[in-house]
């Protein structure tokens, strides 16, 4: 608190002493943040006040005041300013102004969450900012989970004049990580010789420069070679699903003060991903424990109830941490309950087989008691809400089954603790609401709800190489599929691309022109017939985009109580902070839905050919 406005701010300290406090000047206030919230803003340019400190700091640092405000600090040897967070990522980026006034050094404490394919925009922003002026920039991000649905995924990097010198890992176990380089303030004022030009600004205002009695240099200096540029790694997303999310579940793990997660795993793409990622924490985790990282040993310790144990391999954690489990039903196929035992098998989880039936038949008994009706499906000749409702018991039943299980499985084995129940909705199946609200997709946490399923097959498919997971083969190769409706002949006759009338691939297209494009139907139906237009006709084009809204429309109201997921796409639909949408619309979109049937009308009499 200043002048009893609430600040965000880097405070700077050397010796025990404090030589500035920076308040941030650019907030981050839409996506997953919303700044202003709690703070304000420091809008005055190259302002320095004084700053009384409580007295609680003055017994320790012996000062009475301190800088407060938009300044730099100068060394003996150079001049260093900062920026916080989002200012690197802001049009009027602090660094420029700062470089152009002689701070050679920058840098940056930043809560950068991770997205899939987001890295290489914080690498180029860095770059981009010390080749423009030149200087060096030290970027330093939080790591680990926030208690929330973002994972902090480090990425510690120094650049000078444009090039990266030191990388930091992006995902790790690791709580801290320190990276170093040695690099010429000589190189930065050469750059900047040949690159800046004195400022002609009729009113430049400089920086506030706070002088500090102290070198970063020294004589002999001269004798210690300087770091070369390096090529920076990228993940690519089929890594990053595998590494970002497992690091999220670990950190969410080990606080929540559970003893390992129960999955419903029901043999299909999501929930096969779900355990690969659950799988690919056990790996991460017993490669830091190899590593010599007292900490995870001490959290595997507290975790089994076992201070002499040591994971000699991952498939032996899995089996200690990891409990999956198959809920049948009359509608459920031998082939589904086989490709879960298959995985279960490869992973080493501890697998139950469950048969949900008699639970269905004592909740439709209640039913039938109190209303002398019996709801049958629609191959039996039921009407689609009663078809509807069967299916969302039996979805609902294994929600309540899996909570029983994760309290209690654990007692019945003689060992302490419960689990966490990991739900296994994706991103695009939240975006149209196809799910039932309350069923398996309502669970304490969801890896993968921020992932669309295109991105999970490819996932699924590096898992087989890279954790030799053959089952998965299988896996991939079957519709995807509910089953929730009787079979035909022992097959499955309802698959969820049916059902939702478009392919996952095309639900990716629509979700990121909802979200990122801000398209509502008319503006996505019109740059739809040009991005789909060797494959579907407009009158197509316009079905689906119909279709899509409607559903969205009508289910919405699911995403109020969605299970909190790993943010991992920038066309998220997550209802909590990052998508901040009504929840009740009006589903026939008649003026949006005119506009389209009168575009296609127009567009079909434009191309009839002239008698």
């Amino acid at each position: 608190m200043h002048h009893n406005v609430r600040y965000n701010c880097r405070v700077l300290f050397l010796n025990r002493k404090i030589l500035l406090i920076r308040p941030k000047m650019l907030m981050a206030n839409h996506g997953n943040y919303r700044e202003m919230r709690w703070f304000s803003p420091w809008n005055q340019l190259r302002k320095v006040e004084e700053y009384f400190l409580p007295r609680m700091i003055q017994e320790v640092t012996g000062q009475d005041t301190v800088p407060f405000g938009d300044c730099v600090l100068s060394t003996k040897d150079t001049c260093i300013g900062t920026e916080i967070c989002a200012e690197l990522w802001n049009p009027r980026s602090p660094h420029i102004q700062m470089g152009l006034d002689g701070v050679e050094i920058f840098t940056n404490s930043s809560a950068s969450h991770h997205e899939l394919r987001k890295a290489d925009q914080r690498v180029n922003l860095v770059k981009s900012a010390t080749t423009k002026t030149g200087g060096i920039y030290l970027y330093a991000n939080q790591r680990g989970c926030d208690g929330d649905r973002l994972y902090y995924d480090g990425c510690a990097m120094v650049a000078i004049n444009g090039d990266i010198v030191a990388q930091g890992a992006q995902f790790s176990l690791n709580d801290v990580e320190v990276i170093t380089a040695t690099l010429d303030l000589e190189d930065v004022r050469s750059y900047r010789g040949e690159m800046c030009q004195p400022h002609v600004e009729s009113e430049h205002k400089p920086c506030h420069r706070v002088k500090v009695d102290f070198s970063l240099s020294s004589g002999d200096d001269i004798y210690l070679p300087t770091h070369q540029p390096i090529t920076w790694h990228f993940h690519t997303p089929e890594e990053e699903i595998s590494l970002g999310p497992a690091c999220w579940l670990w950190d969410y793990l080990r606080r929540s003060g559970q003893a390992g997660f129960l999955l419903p795993l029901s043999g299909g793409v999501d929930s096969s991903s779900t355990a690969c990622i659950v799988y690919s924490m056990c790996v991460l985790v017993c490669q830091a424990i190899e590593d010599s990282n007292s900490q995870v040993l001490k959290d595997v310790r507290w975790l089994v109830g076992d201070e002499s144990y040591r994971p000699q391999h991952p498939k032996e954690l899995c089996g200690r941490i990891f409990t999956t489990c198959y809920m049948a039903s009359e509608n459920s196929s031998v082939d589904t309950c086989n490709r879960a035992k298959d995985l279960a098998n490869q992973i080493s989880s501890t697998h139950m087989n469950i048969n949900i039936d008699m639970a269905v038949k004592g909740i439709l008994g209640i039913f039938s008691l109190v209303t002398g009706k019996m709801p049958q499906f629609r191959t039996n000749g039921g009407s689609h809400r009663e078809n509807l409702a069967l299916q969302n018991v039996q979805a609902r039943v294994r929600m309540v089954l899996a909570y029983l299980f994760a309290q209690l499985s654990l007692w019945a084995r003689g060992k302490p603790g419960g689990l966490l129940v990991l739900g296994s909705a994706n991103v695009d199946e939240s975006l149209t609401g196809y799910f039932t609200k309350y069923d398996c997709s309502s669970a304490d946490i969801n890896p993968i709800g921020g992932i669309s399923k295109t991105d999970l097959k490819s996932f699924l498919l590096y898992c087989v190489e890279q954790f030799q997971l053959t089952a998965l083969r299988g896996i991939l190769a079957a519709p995807p599929t509910a089953e929730l409706e009787p079979l035909t002949d022992g097959q499955v006759s309802q698959t969820d691309e049916a059902d939702m009338g478009m392919t996952y691939s095309e639900l990716s297209v629509i979700g990121r022109l909802r979200k990122i494009s801000k398209c509502g139907p008319f503006s996505m139906f019109c740059k739809l017939i040009h991005m789909w237009k060797d494959a579907l006709s407009p009158t197509e084009v316009a079905e689906k985009v119909k279709r899509f809204f409607r559903m969205y429309s009508v289910n919405r109201h699911k995403m109020t109580t969605v299970t909190p997921s790993y943010h991992a796409e920038s066309y998220s639909p997550d209802d909590n902070r990052f998508d901040l949408r009504p929840f009740l619309y009006n589903t026939r979109w008649t003026w949006q839905f005119r506009c389209i049937d009168n575009q296609v009308s127009q567009m079909a009499t434009n191309t009839t050919p002239k008698q």
